[in-house]
């Protein structure tokens, strides 16, 4: 008597958006990332998707709730830092690409002081959002600090958290609007005083 195989259930494949459905996602969480930076978690959600020039309902169908915009909104900063670092990396010197993506690291605070405060607040303590990027900030910086020493232009005594951390200090310290242009003059005082005397 042949025994039957049992059917194995097949993990649900994630549909690949069309060309449009991709296109208003993105100016979606442009829309938003802006929104939000300006007005806070509050901000109108209405007013989002007229500025992104999609219907509410296109959005909505994209992102359910406020959580899940602020969410990825969150992400895809994240996201758009580990790209840039492999970009960087790929067509700059080292220091440069260091710096570079230090100076996109001021604006990541920028938005991150917006969002994440509201992501603690609807979503708990400690999101998985959270834990899933500290990896991608952590290895893009420690990657680039990595390479900028081995080519001899920075020292190897230079620890890639460090640079980080001087930089969120900036932004907790100066709780003043014009923080960013402090820190982005700080980026230039961190890379000087790494650089290798010669």
């Amino acid at each position: 008597m042949a025994v039957k195989k049992s059917a194995r259930k097949k993990e649900p494949v994630p549909r690949k958006l069309r060309a449009d459905a991709q296109q208003n996602r993105e100016r979606i969480l442009a829309a938003a990332k802006a929104g939000f930076t300006k007005n806070g978690a509050d901000a109108s959600l209405d007013e989002i998707a007229r500025r992104a020039k999609v219907g509410a309902g296109t959005l909505y169908r994209h992102f359910p709730t406020r959580e899940l915009l602020l969410e990825a909104v969150y992400q895809t900063e994240v996201e758009k830092l580990a790209a840039a670092q492999r970009e960087f990396s790929r067509t700059m010197p080292p220091v440069e690409a260091l710096r570079a993506w230090m100076l996109l690291f001021v604006d990541y605070i920028a938005a991150k002081q917006i969002i994440s405060p509201a992501l603690y607040t609807l979503l708990g303590a400690s999101p998985k959002v959270f834990q899933s990027t500290g990896d991608l900030i952590t290895g893009a910086i420690e990657a680039l600090v990595g390479d900028a020493i081995t080519s001899g232009e920075i020292r190897a005594d230079i620890n890639a958290m460090d640079l980080l951390r001087a930089l969120y200090g900036v932004s907790t310290v100066a709780a003043v609007p014009d923080w960013p242009q402090s820190a982005r003059r700080l980026v230039d005082i961190l890379i000087q005083g790494a650089r290798v005397v010669r």
